[in-house]
């Protein structure tokens, strides 16, 4: 695709004055792009091999502040450097930003030059490389959803984030007229992934006024996470350019529908077969397949946290929104938390449609995959699919209701401290806590309302 970028294809583009500005980012703890604009040639120059960053990026919370008790960093340590190492792999052009490039970084320790093990690539790229070492490949697409206003950011923050105006009136899933109404920043996003080296499937109308879907290609699970936190990121610029503001939370009105990242998931051999289809097998499920969604089944509890990372994620599980409450598998059924989706094909595949909007691609697919290698080693047994309506399922496994209670399935989980290794689990530990316990102290909107005069 035009939007990829080589080494020596940057350094022809920024010798003809054609791109004069790299973006170097990393990904940091909720997911989002954080890093430097260089000028291009001294990029070229000296910064494609590595730049610094302060290592408090890798530990803080949603406002940017220094959360204190991580092992990682504090003051006591005087919050150094980490190493940002560019993957020219990743490097692109940025056709909505003019004369811009983008590189995605790795995230180094400045003393052992190793990746840091708590960083979100490093995590994803740790199971990956697991899964490589028995011979299989993780490909995986997460489909995004989120809500299109009117207003700009600046907009919707003079209003105090209140009564904001969604770009449509009515539910528009599927919607083609109502869509057509809103091309000025979808059309304008799958042109500009698409020239991005992001190949783009389609976008619609979602299931609420307002409510927006992109989709993209199928691709190995780096390349996707890689994928989803650049499509976040244009999202929220290109409705910016658009006067417009886009919002990626779990659920950002009570009264309207979740918006969710449902992750689909496949192995494959090296020589492109599918690991998971089985043409013998009544579902075309493989016994691989099956001992892979048992482990996800197993240790569902424990990897919501990495699926809803914040105390709004928890908002949008509500009965009868297509956002589950149990995390049961089913056959093409969406009130489930795992759907198997293409069943008796070789694009059999396993749903995952427990995730928000808000999740960190890498950690969420790095969950998943320990959980379905889990499954793997140990040939766990699948257990019988769930039939109906499961919302109204009765003694089956459920969601976490609260991030107090996945931070908590987290802690204990043996399973994740195994395969992220300890640190990294307390890390994030400590993040959902801090979330926690910074939400618990603040008065809420709701219960000045529900009590300024009547308690």
């Amino acid at each position: 695709m035009s939007g990829k970028l080589t080494f020596e294809a940057l350094k022809q583009a920024v010798a003809s004055g054609e791109i004069d500005t790299v973006i170097a980012a990393q990904v940091d703890m909720q997911g989002r792009l954080m890093g430097k604009r260089f000028q291009a040639e001294y990029f070229v120059e000296s910064a494609w091999e590595e730049t610094h960053s302060c290592n408090y990026l890798q530990a803080t919370d949603m406002e940017m502040a220094t959360v204190e008790g991580y092992k990682a960093t504090s003051w006591q340590t005087g919050y150094g450097d980490y190493i940002m190492k560019p993957d020219l792999g990743t490097l692109r052009r940025i056709p909505w930003l003019e004369g811009t490039a983008l590189v995605l970084c790795d995230v180094l320790d400045h003393h052992t030059h190793k990746e840091v093990p708590h960083s979100p690539r490093s995590i994803l790229k740790k199971q990956v490389a697991r899964l490589e070492a028995m011979g299989m490949q993780p490909f995986m697409a997460s489909e995004l959803e989120f809500f299109l206003f009117k207003e700009s950011y600046e907009q919707a923050h003079d209003k105090g984030l209140n009564s904001l105006t969604p770009i449509s009136t009515y539910n528009e899933d599927y919607h083609i007229f109502q869509t057509t109404k809103e091309e000025d920043v979808m059309r304008a996003l799958r042109n500009g992934l698409q020239g991005a080296d992001i190949p783009v499937e389609n976008s619609k109308g979602e299931a609420d006024a307002g409510q927006e879907e992109i989709n993209v290609r199928y691709a190995e699970a780096l390349t996707m996470a890689d994928r989803h936190v650049i499509i976040k990121n244009a999202t929220k610029e290109i409705a910016w350019q658009n006067g417009k503001s886009a919002s990626f939370m779990a659920k950002w009105d009570d009264k309207a529908a979740g918006s969710s990242s449902h992750i689909h998931q496949s192995l494959w051999s090296g020589k492109g077969e599918s690991l998971f289809y089985d043409a013998g097998d009544k579902h075309g499920m493989s016994g691989l397949m099956k001992s892979y969604l048992a482990g996800l089944l197993k240790h569902a509890s424990e990897i919501t946290y990495f699926l809803a990372p914040n105390i709004n994620s928890y908002k949008r599980f509500a009965a009868g929104t297509f956002a589950p409450t149990k995390a049961i598998w089913s056959l093409d059924n969406r009130t489930a938390g795992y759907r198997v989706c293409a069943q008796g094909t070789k694009a059999v595949r396993v749903e995952c449609r427990v995730g928000g909007a808000d999740l960190n691609p890498y950690l969420a697919m790095a969950a998943l995959l320990a959980a379905g290698i889990e499954g793997m080693e140990k040939e766990l047994e699948l257990e019988p699919q769930f039939v109906g309506d499961a919302y109204g399922g009765e003694g089956v496994r459920e969601i976490p209701k609260t991030l107090r209670a996945a931070t908590q399935a987290l802690d204990g989980s043996k399973m994740l401290r195994s395969a992220l290794g300890d640190d990294v689990v307390d890390h994030y530990v400590h993040a959902g806590r801090v979330e926690q316990n910074e939400y618990d102290k603040v008065v809420t909107n709701w219960e000045v309302k529900r009590g300024f005069e009547r308690s």
